[in-house]
């Protein structure tokens, strides 16, 4: 199957949904499939208010329609809702074309921290644009819960991944008082980092990731160790390299950092929220607690074993399995049309 993938999320960005969409794309390509991916690369952007490293797409309709059209897919899905997304959305619209979604980032929760804007307005906006699609991708079961309780339908379940070969127990590359309590993540008010950054905790704190918030809380808080963006090896290793992962965040729909904690052998420490309640659950290899502090506690008593041993029932071959399952193919050719 050729399938297109139009993504506002994607390189040089350093999130779970880049990593999601690459990840799923080269299990795809390794079970025979051909994927076309149609990114803010291919178009003329501007950098996103308050977030100047993603970039948005200016004016996408023409082009995408005219990308759409050479790469002549069998099935097209709209990754995120960003102007791309609404673009392809339209296009799939216009010529009468099943499409899919994905439901990656609770926008309605990221904009009322930001703007107070009230949760009905912007999921009102979310189930306009999902409505039209034949499968609403969710990583979790709880995140299905929760927008069929907001009205959504047709919600279609797509797990998650890890690459166990990357991410694995090595030795500490971090000379630190022990134990080192860990953070991986965009540093913004949406993660609700200053949950982690105020325990009350013997050790050191260790942030990896960037964003807008990091300048601030770098002045706020001259104790924590932050040591920016890190991919790939270096990421890898900066998560062995911790005794404990804490994920404050409420409103992520996954948490792809959690599996990769775990595969590094750490166990994981965060609130009993959507996303810490799909992953850890009761498996043991991690600890959900409303006190953070007291999941950090309990976390640091995990054997590390166990936290690697969980990781192993995520694989981004199941992923793409399911990616596909979910696809709505095409029945005829779409309509092309120079002015659409």
């Amino acid at each position: 199957m050729h399938v297109a993938v139009v993504t506002d999320a994607w390189h040089p960005q350093v999130n779970g949904v880049v990593r999601t969409l690459a990840a799923t794309g080269d299990e795809l390509t390794a079970l025979g499939h051909r994927v076309t991916f149609i990114t803010p690369g291919d178009f003329r952007t501007v950098p996103c208010p308050t977030y100047p490293e993603i970039r948005l797409a200016v004016l996408p309709q023409r082009k995408i329609a005219r990308l759409l059209d050479a790469a002549a897919p069998c099935a097209i899905h709209i990754a995120t809702e960003g102007p791309l997304g609404h673009a392809a959305r339209r296009y799939c619209l216009s010529r009468g074309l099943p499409f899919t979604t994905a439901y990656h980032t609770k926008f309605p929760e990221y904009v009322r921290a930001r703007a107070r804007v009230p949760l009905g307005w912007t999921y009102a906006v979310m189930r306009r644009f999902h409505g039209p699609s034949s499968g609403v991708m969710v990583a979790t079961a709880s995140l299905r819960r929760e927008l069929e309780a907001h009205g959504f339908t047709n919600i279609r379940d797509w797990t998650r991944g890890v690459d166990v070969a990357l991410f694995h127990p090595r030795p500490s590359i971090l000379d630190l008082p022990r134990p080192i309590l860990m953070y991986v993540g965009r540093v913004a008010v949406e993660k609700n980092i200053g949950a982690f950054l105020t325990l009350d905790h013997p050790g050191t704190k260790v942030v990896v990731g960037d964003g807008p918030q990091r300048a601030e809380l770098e002045r706020r808080y001259p104790d924590v160790v932050f040591v920016g963006s890190r991919q790939g090896e270096a990421l890898a290793a900066h998560y062995a390299s911790a005794d404990v992962f804490v994920f404050p965040s409420r409103t992520d729909t996954f948490g792809l950092v959690l599996i990769e904690a775990l595969a590094s052998g750490v166990p994981v420490a965060a609130y009993p929220v959507p996303g810490p309640l799909d992953v850890i659950g009761d498996s043991g290899a991690g600890a959900l607690d409303e006190d953070l502090g007291a999941a950090v506690r309990q976390a640091l008593e995990i054997d590390r074993e166990a936290a690697r041993a969980h990781a192993l029932n995520f694989t981004w071959r199941r992923c793409a399995e399911a990616f596909v399952d979910n696809l709505q193919p095409f029945e005829t050719e779409p309509v092309r049309t120079a002015a659409a």
